[in-house]
This record gives structure tokens, sequence and C-alpha cells, in this order.
């Protein structure tokens, strides 16, 4: 189930690629069309998010930490 098409046209503007930024079109799947699918939530689903971006935005162990902070948010649930 693909939710998603994350692919900036050529016609964007500037202010439009930051919605569209390159650490969302990596990989075979989209990241929200993963979580939405499994039905992941808040939580689970931010976490994966930042488990799976972090090798492509820079800052590998802020983006791990991150995740870190969201299951512990799912485990305090």
């Amino acid at each position: 189930m693909k939710v998603f098409e994350l692919k900036p046209s050529p016609e964007m503007q500037d202010h439009e690629v930051i919605s569209w930024p390159k650490h969302y079109n990596t990989g075979k799947i989209q990241v929200i069309d993963f979580i939405l699918d499994q039905k992941l939530g808040y939580c689970l689903g931010n976490a994966i998010k930042y488990i799976c971006r972090c090798n492509h935005k820079g800052d590998k162990i802020n983006d791990l930490k991150k995740a870190i902070q969201y299951l512990k948010f799912e485990l305090e649930k």
C-alpha cells in the first residue's frame, strides 16, 4: 500500500523543497507507507522514522537518541 509519492517536481519553489527532503526518498518504500501499513501509531512510528533516516541526514547519533526517546515514551504508555 503506497500512500505518498514523495518526489519533488521540477517546478517546486525552494520553500516547497523543505517538505520533500532527500532523506525522505531513500530506499524502495517510503517510511510513512510502512508506518501506516503496520498501524504503528505515533511513538513507534517516530522511532522507526528516526531509525530509517539516521544514515541519510548527517546526525546519526542525534536521530538514534530521538528514536530511543520515542521507544521510552511507548514503554511508558
